[in-house]
């Protein structure tokens, strides 16, 4: 992961949003929107997004000073990750990478589904040691396939080191 570059601002912190709460969840769906009117990914409904986000533990960073959710991660009791979402404006600076290492750091388990056309997607979940398990056709509504994919175990405790570190 050396491509990456360390965010180092003082005004970005981790929020963790718990079932049942509503905190950052207009946020999350217009930081999700804006990503898919401009890259056709993350093309979930409001009804269901709204209701998933209600069910599942949400592991965020915000930038307070500038009032804006920088990226979220929104996660099943089982490790199951529903919604990835970092701002296009902050890729590339380990938020990500540490959402995904915070979800590892609360589960046994780590998985979650990638539109099989989605490169951009599938190689950042590929850098990460995620394996794909199967391939799913007609997953998404909208009939496009998608891959089920899993963390590996191999060398996970180090990746998590090294994204904990930065």
């Amino acid at each position: 992961m050396g491509g990456y570059r360390t965010a180092v601002s003082v005004t970005v912190e981790p929020v963790v949003v718990g079932p049942g709460s509503d905190d950052l969840l207009e946020a999350a769906w217009l930081l999700k929107e804006r990503i898919r009117a401009a890259e056709g990914v993350l093309r979930q409904q409001r009804g269901f997004f709204t209701r998933a986000y209600r069910r599942a533990t949400t592991y965020a960073y915000v930038d307070r000073e500038a009032d804006q959710l920088i990226g979220f991660a929104t996660v099943r009791r089982d490790g199951y990750i529903l919604f990835l979402a970092v701002a296009p404006e902050h890729r590339g600076e380990g938020f990500g990478e540490r959402l995904v290492a915070t979800v590892a750091e609360k589960h046994r388990r780590v998985s979650c589904h990638a539109r099989t056309t989605n490169e951009g997607a599938l190689a950042f979940y590929r850098a990460l040691g995620f394996e794909r398990v199967r391939r799913i056709d007609s997953y998404y509504e909208d009939g496009g396939a998608a891959f089920y994919l899993r963390l590996g175990e191999a060398g996970l405790t180090d990746r998590l080191g090294d994204l904990f570190r930065r």
